[in-house]
């Protein structure tokens, strides 16, 4: 329910603003999704005791800015008690600009480090495939293999070293 909620205030912004606009509002809602990420700030946005203006006013002293558009647009959201809902609305932006930029960031999930000459070739492969820019952030982690995730295009493509091993041994039963 949040998400579509999100979705219409991002559609109004998208109709309000210049893409550069878009890309500084962007990056404020950046700055404020950090403070989501504390608890006691979460208590003082959902807390019924602490008045909306007095909200509102913490939420833009967290940010330094000058764009009276996202000023309005905070004010927007506190008057209709949709504060907490700045890190659905700064996701669904993030996916409305990459739409329309035709820029998409995914990430590359490997149990060993990878060179920025391979991670610039998957990125160049992958921006043919799609037809679009994209971006690869590299994730060292202890997938056996190697995992490319796209999620705002709907996209994961792995290569499992236990699932090669698992198929090579049954083509080879199958073969005896």
């Amino acid at each position: 329910m949040s998400g579509a909620i999100a979705k219409k205030y991002v559609n109004a912004l998208m109709s309000g603003c210049k893409d550069s606009e878009l890309t500084e509002v962007y990056g404020l809602l950046i700055q404020l999704v950090d403070a989501f990420k504390l608890e006691k700030f979460n208590n003082i946005i959902l807390s019924p005791d602490v008045t909306s203006k007095a909200k509102e006013e913490l939420v833009l002293s967290l940010v330094e800015n000058k764009n009276v558009k996202f000023q309005n647009f905070i004010k927007l959201l506190s008057s209709n008690d949709r504060l907490k809902l700045i890190p659905v609305v700064a996701k669904e932006l993030k996916y409305q600009l990459s739409l329309k930029n035709n820029t998409y960031e995914g990430s590359v999930s490997t149990n060993f480090k990878m060179s920025q000459a391979q991670i610039a070739m998957l990125e160049e492969n992958f921006s043919k495939k799609f037809n679009a820019k994209i971006k690869l952030n590299a994730n060292e982690n202890s997938y056996p293999g190697i995992k490319v995730e796209l999620d705002d295009l709907g996209v994961e493509v792995s290569f499992s070293v236990e699932r090669l091993k698992a198929q090579m041994t049954e083509h080879i039963l199958k073969a005896i």
